[in-house]
Order: structure tokens, then C-alpha cells, then sequence
């Protein structure tokens, strides 16, 4: 047929100057924030089996870690600690000398106020049952009185130098009891990014393993079902009525359209977790040479940047910050 087809809608993919041009979605590396676990009297760095690439780091090497991600102009570092020894009431979290709170001063100290220090606020890493919360007679989490702990966890990564806390244990109230104990404590300008929206799901196995998760059971108590979306945004606008800055949607690909109601919904930033297990997936099928790691690697953050969050954690971000100038 002559002069068919009038649109070529090709023409805009016909070389990578265009494609850049024309580029929808972009990634840059102050979007990407590189959660980083740090383990108590580690001499050497231990490799997580389930996460290649991924270790639990020394003081040291977390802050020459620290260091690099400022290098690379990340937006920051979530660190998670991983101590030697856990109670019943994770009182390890709230101890100035605990790991993460050491971990805290080291980054702080390292990298300034070039790179946001953020802080995991949760007490399963600390606790021997491996909840995010204290038990009470019967076994369950007790949600009132993990606030109170929750409250003084958060004065105690702010006192330690965290520019950012991020409540993750889905315990009712928790963001209005943190904002509450840091103006208290004089840390007004202390930012809360919220694990609003955080799911039971089965993609967190190898994170489980990078904490030495002592858990038993599961956590479909109080983290969310599933099947369900309402329930996220009904957590959201909890989260910001109590003092959240931020709001995180957890885990990120699974997802991708929790990403979308809530950015489409609230006003506030939006960040997504790229977990563990997602991060695996991709990992393990490159390792079998079953797809391009490096392609697989952008196209997978730019679909949760395409979904709308403006932040994502993953565990990429440093080696994606360095394929982003290659590209």
C-alpha cells in the first residue's frame, strides 16, 4: 500500500542517542540506596550463601563500604546489624554500644552529611525469637509494649548520628510513637521512612539468612496479606497521618502495583525495597547463564521506577550507580 504506514513509531527507537532522548523513566544513583548488614566482631567479611555478593561486613569494611556509595553519589545506606548474641526483648537494639548503633557512628563518621545514614528500626535482628516485636504469655506479639521499645530504639539510632530511622515491624501506631520520642529527645529534623506497606511473602528466605534470623513460624500476624491492596493504602495514610516523611512499599517486583496506587495516592516520597529474594532470583538465573545479569539488573529497577517510586533500596545499588555512567 502506498505511503503505509504514515506512523513509525520506530523511528524513536532507532539508535541509542534517541532512546536516551526519548527515555520515559531514568535512574540515577541518588535514587538507589544500598541496604548493608553489619556483624558484630566480624574480622573478615562473611559471604551470605544465598545473596552472592552480598556479605555481612566488619566495622571496617562497612565503612569503607560507607565511603564508596558516597563515592558513587548514592542517596544513602540502610544498615542493619547483626549481633552476637539476642534476648527475649532485643535489648541489644537499644544498647549505644549494640552493633547497629556502633555501625551508625562508624558511617556517620565516615561518610558525614555527604550520604544519608539510615537506620532499620525493628527488633527482630536483636531478638531470639526473631520477631519484630516482645511476646507476650501466650507467644503473640504483644504490639503496645513493642512500642514502647520501638519509641526508644529510634532516640537511640538519632542519638547515634542516623539522619534517617525506617520503622519496619508493621506494629500498629509505631511512626506516631517514634515521631513522638525523637521531638521529645530534641531530634525534630530526624526523618521516619515508613515501611508503610510491608508484606508476608516468601521472597524474603536469603535476607533471613543475612540476619541469622532466629524466627520460628511466620509473620502474617502483622505484616500484610497478599491479597490484599486496600489494606495498603488504608497503612499509608496511617503512616503520614503519624509523622512519616517518607512511605515504602516492601517487597518492590511482586508488587509493582501497590507501587503505583500508593504513588498515584499520597503526595509524599515513595520508596520501594528490591528484596532479597528478588535480588537472588535474578543472581541465580545469570549464574546459570540463563539471562544478562547487567540488562537484567536496569530492567528490573527500571520497572519499579516506572511504577513510581522515587527511592529504591536494592542491593545493586552501588554496581548500578557504575553501569548507569557505562551506559
Amino acid at each position: 500500500m502506498s505511503g503505509f504506514p504514515e506512523v513509525r513509531p520506530r523511528r524513536l527507537r532507532s539508535s541509542a542517542a534517541v532512546r536516551r532522548l526519548v527515555a520515559e523513566t531514568t535512574i540515577e544513583p541518588r535514587q538507589l540506596i544500598l541496604p548493608m548488614f553489619v556483624r558484630e566482631g566480624a574480622r573478615e567479611p562473611i559471604a551470605i550463601s544465598s545473596m552472592p555478593g552480598v556479605y555481612q561486613h566488619t566495622r571496617d569494611t562497612a565503612r569503607k563500604a560507607v565511603a564508596e556509595a558516597a563515592a558513587l553519589g548514592l542517596g544513602g545506606v540502610m544498615l542493619f546489624g547483626v549481633p552476637t548474641s539476642k534476648d527475649a526483648v532485643g535489648s541489644g537494639a537499644v544498647d549505644p554500644d549494640g552493633i547497629l548503633n556502633v555501625a551508625i557512628r562508624d558511617a556517620v563518621a565516615e561518610a558525614g552529611d555527604d550520604l544519608l545514614v539510615m537506620s532499620d528500626l525493628c527488633l527482630d535482628e536483636f531478638t531470639d525469637h526473631g520477631h519484630c516485636g516482645v511476646l507476650d504469655a501466650q507467644g503473640r506479639v504483644d504490639n503496645d509494649a513493642t512500642l514502647e521499645i520501638y519509641a526508644e530504639m529510634g532516640v537511640a539510632q538519632a542519638s547515634a548520628g542516623a539522619h534517617v530511622v525506617g520503622p519496619s515491624g508493621m506494629m500498629d501506631g509505631q511512626v506516631g510513637v517514634i515521631r513522638t520520642a525523637l521531638d521529645g529527645a530534641g531530634f525534630q529534623e530526624t526523618v521516619i521512612l515508613a515501611y508503610a506497606v510491608k508484606y508476608a511473602s516468601a521472597f524474603y528466605g536469603p535476607f533471613r539468612e543475612a540476619v541469622d534470623s532466629s524466627l520460628q513460624g511466620d509473620r502474617k500476624t502483622y505484616q500484610q496479606d497478599p491479597a490484599n491492596a486496600r489494606d495498603a493504602i488504608r497503612e499509608v495514610d496511617l503512616d503520614i497521618a503519624e509523622g512519616a516523611d517518607i512511605v515504602m512499599v516492601k517487597p518492590a517486583l511482586a508488587y509493582l502495583d501497590i507501587i503505583r496506587q500508593v504513588r498515584d495516592h499520597v503526595t509524599v516520597p515513595v520508596a520501594a525495597y528490591n528484596i532479597s529474594g528478588e535480588y537472588a532470583m535474578v543472581e541465580a538465573a545469570a549464574a546459570n547463564g540463563w539471562i544478562d545479569r547487567e540488562r537484567a539488573i536496569l530492567e528490573t529497577l527500571n520497572s519499579i521506577r516506572r511504577a513510581g517510586a522515587d527511592t529504591i533500596l536494592t542491593y545493586w545499588a552501588a554496581e548500578a550507580a557504575q553501569l548507569l555512567v557505562r551506559r
